[in-house]
């Protein structure tokens, strides 16, 4: 490409650049850039031009390319020669002084140009600068800017220039008026200054080492003057702040003794302007240099102005921190470096004024010296490091300080101080002490809604960064190590420190650990000189207790456990091997559970066996004893913890427990139980369990303890031994009764049982018979609980069940007390819960129960539980666990009176109790009566002993009163009534002599029919009661069958609707099995139901009439058949019913189905006719008897009972049926139909639609069923096949969905089938034709045609439709002559000349750019070309490719990927071996392919995948391949530019001929209709340009190519714009 090709390009992207779309315009820049980095000085002289010659162009699109310039510039800032840089110079000079007015954007850009072209040509940018910087005249003000920026750019090659500048600057200083030009001078003093100091800070490096700091003291000092006396009073405050920050690096080039006279004046100016802007990080950094310039020449005026910058820099710190943004912090950070200077020169003033501020009202004021302080003691360690006492001591007042924020700033310093020494001198300690106690805060303290000040902490983020000190002084501050340890160990035991324990184990643990693997005999404590340090059984008692909350406090059990391991040798120098292996398997179990799944009541088992192990371990009684006097003195400690109290008891009862010592056992149960919180209830029970767990060891003493206590002064009044004192309430008296009366459970529960057996009655007992006239519901809970601890004791004793209770029969009654008592409708406490586990255990003592008090106990206990109503669901679940532990103890109650007289008739006395309870109105009443009549009856089957062959006389009796309630409105009550009938049945074997194990087949089958209960539709719920009567009909003795239907007779009246149905199945069932009078009244029965069938709807009713009908119809059925069609449409339920009834028998079924069929096929299936005059297509009205015998169909064959007559009739009833939904697609009903249609459609979900196509699939749907094809139903139902039958549109699908079920589930139908579908090729309604064409074209895509030898006859059938007059038959024709290659895909070569001539065929069906039956023959052709033989398909190769080339363009999106997919499929047949006139094919194809890639739709652009993968072998390059394979895989992400750029890389290096007609495609594509397409083709053209060699550029029409291009830019759609102009930067290649 010549050089004005160059400049054309870049002329057409020049004049693209005023797209109105961002994108496009970046898209533009970019490909300039691109450009520029081949020619960049072309580029650079076309950008000149373009400006030059567009005057007008608007300073939006200057800056653009303005931009581009600086970018190419900036790349190839090295390649440029002088005159174009001279050019680019003048240009951007040009541009940035145009407007004498200030356009930022336009100018800075220009600017920025010069600043690049100044990193190298910067004497010429000099040169230019200075031509328009004249003494005399005020500069744009860009001018000055651009030097200011170039001096910091390029400092070596600006200073040397910097004195000329000044000279001829500083006149200027006064001649500007405006703000904006003194800012823009102040801007460059700054940058000049900063240069300057950059240059002198290396001068090793600078061109000039001679250059010295005096040189630019003069100009620097003229400067200052205008600056700070006349330009800082300005009301401007950009012009204020400006001056300030230059101020500030001049002041380093000021003379010193210029500066020290000027700080006086200085300092306080800008100190001043800090109460005029809000924005005050400049002038702070500007201060950090001054500050630094005056330290620097050792000013002594600072000595005088320090008081005034402390106050300031004081109050900046002071200012609530309100954002996190960058100046903001700039500003904090500036200002601490302030003090960081001034801390170097004077410390003491700096002390001598902050620490004060420590004890001032404001709490910023605190906040802000603690701030500065914790910088001074990091930043300024040395100066500080002889103040350390003095900061120390000064450190009293914020650590008593409550603030949250003060609090917070305390502890970083206390932090820093830990990092530097602080806190290793006198005082340190109580640093540390604070910090733990903010360890310790609460974190609920946190208020929910934040806070807008950043600074105003919650309690929580005080507590949080505590923590992390802690630990990270504890682990990383080694300095630190002697101070913490021990020392941390005293903040274990006091309460107040229990929030922190888990942070203060943890760096426990780490000091522990690195003080033992230094020295182990460090490790140990010292106790000698440390008096306040805990004792082994204060931590160990401590860190015990609190384990048994474990997930409290992050994990506070974990932390402890950790740090008793570590402390082992300290506890008790045996302990090491045993506590290395039991802590480390209660840590484990901790991980496997979360706070909210932790089982307590195991953990603290564990928790205890640990105390065991080491209590075993230890063996030293004076060592225990010890432990255990601890204990007792940490209880107090946890009043406000009542669970961990409770805890600790266990703990103590555990220690006194192992100590061998009985006065000290006696002694500590004395003082805890003058010293126990009665009041508190979890306080009562740990006293109680550490009695219980005391007494396993020590049995006596506990009892002779709690005799002493009873008896002691504490009770003074005598009336009883539970008395009270006397300044005490009645009510704090029963909850010391109560806590006595549990303590003397809990140590009948707890110690060995043969040892309190004995002393049950006559110590236990005893006393708590005198309790038992309280009102107070928590003594009668802990009565009833001991009472049943107790019980329970005994009867666990090896000689409980013979023992002799004599006062069994009063607790029995004052347990029913209690009982009777409670609400009866609500269950609040577990009271009749442990009252009827207290009666369960003793009513297995002796002397039994009379029968009067037995019968009142279970009718209390019922009353009790089965009334109370059920509660509303609890989130936490407990009152759900309370009622079923009190319906389990109900359970083991009965079944415990039940095991004492186990006859039939004690079963039958239980199941009288149960009886009002099973027919009660309320459900929740019921289900539970159920519940337990189950239970019974289960217990009673597995303890049945028979002696005797003896009869179950009321067998009768209860299976009438359980088997209606299978059919209850609950489902669980359904559920356990088959069970009650179930284990009946049982019972009768039983009683009929067979073994336990023995399983009857018939009985057994009620448990199927159980699960079935759950949740079924009415029909199968009776019907699943019909199989339970039969089942009982199967197993009843004879003489029971009266007494079972008198019993079942008297459930009509049930007011469960339900259970009356029930009850008359299985009467009827019953009648139909056993009854042999039933033929004999079948008349009269008949008579009598025809009379109730109009009245009533009962079940039993409609039974009855079934019958008779079925007895009528065995008689005359054709008659029965003629009445019942003439009944009114749509038929009424009843008329279903009778129909119904004809399919009992498979003979008459099978003469009724034919007499339909007949009645089917007698009359036309439509009629048509207009509705309206105008209309245009005719409506088609369904003829009435057709459609009342396919209804009639439905409901014949909807009963399983015609199963065998379906099956004898299933080729005719199948193809009729089939074709019957064919011809009522669409059709309607008759008007007067059509209303009573509508008024039916509200009668409920039973109602059937009378819609001629629905009736008729409806009936299809029943005939496969019966016909033993379920699994067809199912999968059509799945696929959605029988609602596309319905519809007009998807009508052909759910034919051909139809067919692949039935060849996958019904092959062996198929034969007659297919036989019968054969004859109506001759049919003359379309549809129907359509429909047999489709339903035997998808047969064939299944090898069961095959297997059945259909193949040859549906082949024929076929061919012989291929000239059908309907298109849609012809396309269904080849449809199925395709499917041959999935169903028998061995079979087509056999057949190849006969498909490939049908499907070509095809392709030329019709002249229509878009015939169906073209489409299909390509899909057709694509499944058969792997298949046929190579020889066949050669003759046909080119002919294909050239017939579906043009469908790769169509609008049809079917068209497009069906012809690009069989295109694959052309290239996939060659193998790699194609002729050359095909190959023309593959070469001419490649560009479409890849530019339907970006297709919109996407089966396209899967065709497209494929066809060009398929494509790859025959190109015969194997890269190309490689990458149509790697890219193109399916389901794998396209990166388009990616593989598009990698495809051309490959097809210019092995294919360059080809970019002529690559690139002429692909400008076809250019005016493609789809937008994706259009932006794909110029992307297509320049990747081809760009892998291509020189010597083969000649192939493409440049010319041609840009006109193209040019024309894209222009494209409605922004996308194309963008792809057009990349494409023009790619076209540099040419250059």
């Amino acid at each position: 490409m010549s050089e004005s090709h160059v400049q054309r390009l870049s002329t057409i992207l020049l004049d693209a650049i005023t797209d109105k779309d961002p994108l496009v315009q970046e898209q533009v820049c970019g490909a300039l850039c691109a450009l520029g980095e081949s020619r960049p000085e072309e580029v650079l002289l076309a950008c000149a031009e373009h400006l030059r010659q567009h005057e007008k162009l608007a300073h939006p699109y200057r800056t653009m390319i303005l931009r581009a310039v600086e970018t190419v510039v900036s790349s190839r800032i090295g390649e440029l020669d002088k005159d174009v840089a001279r050019t680019t110079i003048l240009l951007a000079s040009g541009e940035m002084t145009r407007a004498k007015e200030l356009v930022c954007d336009w100018q800075q850009a220009a600017s920025n140009v010069l600043v690049a072209l100044g990193k190298r040509f910067v004497g010429k940018v000099m040169e230019e600068m200075l031509s328009k910087f004249q003494p005399g005249l005020l500069p744009h003000y860009f001018v000055v800017q651009t030097l200011a920026n170039l001096s910091v750019s390029n400092a070596f090659g600006t200073v040397p220039f910097l004195t000329s500048i000044l000279s001829t600057m500083l006149p200027m200083l006064s001649l500007a008026k405006h703000d904006s030009m003194r800012v823009v001078f102040c801007f460059a003093l700054q940058r000049f200054s900063e240069s300057t100091l950059e240059y002198l800070a290396n001068l090793d490096q600078a061109p000039d080492p001679t250059v010295r700091k005096d040189a630019f003291a003069t100009d620097t000092l003229s400067a200052y003057d205008i600056l700070f006396h006349q330009w800082l009073q300005s009301r401007e405050a950009k012009l204020r702040l400006a001056v300030v920050e230059a101020l500030g690096p001049m002041s380093h080039l000021l003379p010193s003794e210029k500066l020290e006279e000027q700080l006086p004046k200085l300092l306080p100016g800008v100190l001043a302007l800090y109460k005029k802007h809000a924005e005050t990080a400049h002038m702070s950094k500007s201060l950090a240099q001054i500050l630094e310039a005056a330290v620097s020449v050792g000013s002594r005026t600072l000595e005088v102005q320090l008081d005034s910058v402390l106050a300031v820099l004081h109050a900046q710190v002071c200012v609530p921190v309100e954002s996190s943004s960058p100046l903001v912090m700039s500003n904090q950070k500036e200002v601490l470096r302030c003090f960081t200077v001034l801390a170097c020169c004077s410390p003491d003033r700096l002390l001598a004024f902050l620490l004060p501020k420590l004890d001032s009202s404001s709490e910023r004021t605190r906040v802000g010296t603690l701030q500065v302080l914790r910088h001074l003691i990091n930043a300024a360690a040395a100066q500080m490091e002889v103040k350390k006492p003095f900061i120390l001591s000064s450190m009293k007042l914020p650590l008593l300080d409550t603030n949250s924020k003060v609090k917070r700033a305390v502890v970083q310093v206390i932090s820093a101080m830990a990092h530097h020494g602080y806190l290793e001198q006198p005082g340190g300690e109580a640093m540390m002490e604070y910090v733990v106690q903010q360890c310790a805060l609460p974190p609920e303290s946190e208020p929910q809604k934040p806070c807008a000040d950043s600074e105003n902490l919650p309690a929580d983020g005080v507590r949080a960064i505590s923590i992390s000190t802690l630990y990270l002084v504890s682990t990383t501050v080694d300095r630190m190590s002697d101070v913490l340890w021990p020392y941390l160990l005293e903040f274990l035991v006091p309460v107040r420190f229990t929030r922190a324990l888990t942070p203060l184990c943890r760096s426990l643990v780490h000091l522990a650990q690195k003080r033992q693997e230094q020295d182990a005999d460090a490790f140990l404590i010292q106790y000698n000189g440390n008096a306040t340090l805990p004792s082994p059984y204060a931590i160990t008692t401590r860190l015990l207790v609190v384990s048994s909350k474990p997930y409290l406090g992050d994990g506070r059990g974990a932390a402890s456990l950790r740090l008793l391991s570590v402390l082992h040798r300290n506890i008790h120098p045996v302990l090491g091997q045993r506590w290395a292996t039991t802590i480390p398997l209660l840590l484990e179990h901790l991980d496997e559970y979360t706070e909210e799944t932790l089982p307590q009541k195991e953990w603290e088992e564990k928790l205890l066996m640990f105390l065991r192990d080491t209590l075993a371990a230890v063996a030293d009684n004076t060592w225990i004893c010890q432990l255990s006097l601890e204990m007792c003195r940490q209880l107090p400690n946890y009043n406000e913890t009542p669970q961990e109290k409770n805890f600790l008891y266990k703990c103590i009862g555990t220690t006194l427990g192992a100590a061998s010592h009985k006065e000290v056992v006696r002694k500590h149960l004395q003082e805890l139980l003058e010293t126990a919180r009665y009041q508190e209830e979890t306080e009562r029970e740990g006293l109680a369990c550490c009695f219980g767990i005391c007494a396993i060891s020590h049995l006596d003493d506990t009892l002779a303890q709690l005799e002493d206590f009873v008896k002691s002064d504490v009770f003074r009044k005598s009336t009883g031994i539970f008395n009270i004192f006397k300044d005490r309430s009645e009510n704090e008296a029963d909850k010391v009764r109560s806590a006595l009366v549990l303590c003397y459970g809990h140590v009948a529960a707890r110690a060995p049982r043969e040892l309190v057996q004995p002393r049950v009655e006559s110590d236990i007992f005893r006393n708590m018979f005198q309790c038992f006239s309280t009102k107070d519901p928590t003594l009668r809970l802990s009565l009833v609980r001991s009472v049943c601890m107790a019980s329970q004791a005994v009867c666990g004793s090896a000689r409980g069940s013979a023992s002799h209770f004599s006062r069994k029969a009063e607790l029995v009654g004052q347990m029913m007390e209690f009982i009777k008592a409670e609400p009866p409708d609500s269950l609040r406490t577990p009271i009749r819960k442990k009252a009827m586990l207290a009666c369960t255990y003793l009513a297995s003592l002796e002397p039994a129960l009379e029968e009067q008090v037995q019968a009142e106990l279970v009718h209390s206990c019922l009353h009790s539980v089965l009334a109370v109503l059920p509660e509303p669901t609890v989130e936490d679940g407990r009152q759900e666990s309370l009622y079923l532990d009190t319906m389990q103890a109900l359970k083991d109650l009965l079944t415990s009176l039940l095991q004492r007289d186990m006859t039939s008739q004690g079963l039958q006395r239980m199941v009288e109790h149960l009886s009002p309870w099973i027919k009660s109105p309320r459900g929740h009443e019921r289900v539970r009566a159920l519940g337990l009549s189950a239970c019974l009856l289960q217990y009673f089957l597995e303890h049945l002993h028979v002696s005797a062959l003896v009869p179950f006389h009321n067998l009768g009796l209860l299976i009438g009163l359980f088997s209606p309630r299978c059919a209850d409105l609950w489902p669980a009550t359904r559920q356990e009534a088959v069970s009650c009938v179930y284990c009946l049945l049982y019972l009768q074997l039983g009683y009929e002599g067979f073994s336990r194990d023995y399983r009857d087949d018939v009985a057994e089958q009620l448990l199927a029919l159980k699960d079935g209960l759950v949740h079924p539709d009415p029909a199968a719920l009776f019907h699943s009661c019909h199989s339970i009567a039969q089942v009982i009909a199967k197993r009843l003795p004879p003489d029971q069958l009266i007494s079972l239907l008198l019993t079942l007779f008297e459930g009509l009246g049930d007011p469960d609707k339900d259970c009356s149905r029930a009850a008359t199945v299985m009467i009827n069932c019953l009648l139909k099995e056993r009854g042999h009078l039933l033929l004999e009244k079948v008349p009269e029965l008949v008579s009598v139901l025809r009379a109730k069938l109009q009245e009533t709807r009962e079940e039993h009713v409609l039974q009855a009439a079934q019958h008779s009908v079925y007895l009528l119809a065995s008689q005359h059925h054709a008659a029965v058949v003629s009445s019942l069609l003439g009944s009114p449409l749509p038929f009424d339920s009843h008329t279903g019913t009778l129909w119904r009834a004809l399919a009992v028998e498979p003979g008459l079924t099978a003469q009724v189905l034919g007499l339909l069929l007949e009645k089917l096929s007698r009359d036309v299936p439509f009629k048509e006719g207009r509705a309206f005059l105008l209309s245009t297509t005719p409506d088609r009205v369904a003829t009435l008897l057709p459609l009342a015998a396919t209804c009639a169909l439905y409901e014949v064959t909807s009963v399983p009972a015609s199963g065998p007559a379906v099956l004898e009739l299933y080729p005719q009833l199948f193809a009729a049926l089939l074709l019957r939904v064919s011809c009522t697609v669409g059709v309607q009903l008759p008007r007067n139909l059509q209303a009573k249609e509508r008024r039916s459609s509200g009668s409920g979900p039973g109602f059937r639609s009378l819609e001629p196509c629905s009736s008729a699939v409806d009936a299809l749907q029943a005939v496969l069923l019966r016909g033993g094809n379920e699994d067809v139903v199912q999968r059509m139902e799945l696929e959605g096949g029988w609602e596309l039958l319905r519809t007009s549109a998807g009508h052909e699908e759910g034919v051909a969905r139809l067919a692949s079920a039935m060849a996958k589930f019904a092959g062996p139908r198929l034969p007659l089938v297919t036989k019968a579908l054969f004859s109506t090729q001759s049919s003359v309604y379309d549809i129907q034709r359509v429909t047999s064409t489709a339903f035997l074209a998808e047969l064939l895509s299944s090898n069961v045609v095959r297997d059945l030898m259909l193949l040859e006859s549906l082949l024929d059938n076929l061919a012989a439709r291929q000239k059908d007059s309907c298109a849609s038959v012809r396309r269904l024709v080849l449809r199925g002559l395709a499917n041959v290659a999935t169903g028998s895909p061995d079979k087509v070569r056999a057949h190849g000349p006969q498909l490939l001539t049908a499907m070509i065929g095809g392709l030329d069906d019709g002249d229509a750019a878009h015939s169906l039956v073209a489409l299909e023959a390509m899909v057709g052709l694509a499944r058969l070309l792997d298949l046929v033989e190579a020889w066949d398909l050669r003759s046909v190769l080119l002919h294909v490719a050239i017939r579906i080339r043009p469908f790769f363009d169509s609008e049809k999106m079917e068209f497009r990927a069906a012809s690009i997919r069989l295109f694959g499929h052309l290239n996939k047949a060659c193998r790699g071996d194609c002729e050359d006139v095909f190959l023309e094919q593959v070469v001419g194809g490649l560009a479409p392919l890849l530019l339907h890639l970006r297709d919109p739709q996407a089966p396209v652009t899967a065709a497209c995948r494929f066809a060009l993968r398929m494509c790859g072998p025959n190109l015969e390059c194997e890269e190309l391949a490689d990458v149509f394979q790697k890219h193109l895989q399916e389901g794998r992400s396209l990166h388009f530019g990616e593989f598009l750029n990698t495809t051309c890389k490959h097809l210019m290096h092995h294919f360059p001929d080809l970019l002529g007609r690559l690139v002429s495609t692909s400008l076809f594509y250019f005016k493609s209709s789809w937008e994706d397409v259009r932006a794909a083709a110029p992307m297509l053209t320049g990747f081809l340009v760009l892998h291509v060699e020189a010597e083969h550029r000649p192939q493409v029409d440049l010319e041609q190519l840009l006109a193209a291009l040019q024309l894209l830019l222009k494209d409605p759609a922004p996308a194309v714009r963008a792809k057009a102009a990349e494409t023009l930067g790619r076209l540099v290649k040419f250059a």
